[in-house]
């Protein structure tokens, strides 16, 4: 990989990544402590899908011979006041993760990497698929709204969720 500045800029996404899962095993915990298992398994299976994200850049930077540079990684959200608010926050997140992604993308483009354009595709469709997942379960909570045996069942469907690992087809 030729481009300095493109090789920083992964270096930035891979820690963004491990932030990513950072901050959903944060959400995981303030679930645990609010008695919403469901949602806590689904956070965690979030934060392990952001390691996978992490662990992609990763491995194509080794590959193309790029020098891999862990960052610190800034401390998490921890407090929230709703489920509605934590899945709220987590949209804004993956918002945000979709224009570093496609930063990251349009930087490919400008120094002609065409590897990393490729390796960028399967990101950009993931952030497509991780924005419509977090919508959804927004709507669904503005509609259970403060009925308590909505919030219930709903928590018992976000425990079904498995982690997104090439293992399971899920990544």
């Amino acid at each position: 990989m030729k481009s300095k500045a493109l090789v920083e800029a992964l270096n930035e996404q891979i820690n963004y990544e491990y932030f990513a899962s950072y901050q959903y095993l944060a959400m995981a915990a303030y679930f645990e402590s609010a008695g919403l298992s469901g949602f806590a398994s689904w956070m965690r299976a979030q934060s392990e899908e952001e390691l996978f994200h992490a662990m992609k850049i990763f491995d194509f930077m080794h590959d193309r011979n790029a020098r891999v540079k862990l960052l610190a990684i800034k401390e998490p959200v921890a407090e929230f006041s709703s489920t509605l608010d934590v899945f709220e926050k987590t949209l804004a997140h993956e918002q945000a993760v979709t224009a570093s992604i496609n930063a990251l993308y349009e930087l490919s483009l400008q120094e002609k990497d065409y590897p990393t354009q490729v390796m960028l595709q399967w990101f950009i469709e993931e952030q497509v698929e991780e924005e419509k997942t977090v919508q959804e379960i927004i709507d669904q909570l503005k509609l259970i709204g403060d009925d308590g045996t909505g919030l219930f069942q709903l928590d018992r469907e976000m425990g079904a969720r498995r982690g997104a690992t090439p293992e399971n087809g899920n990544a």
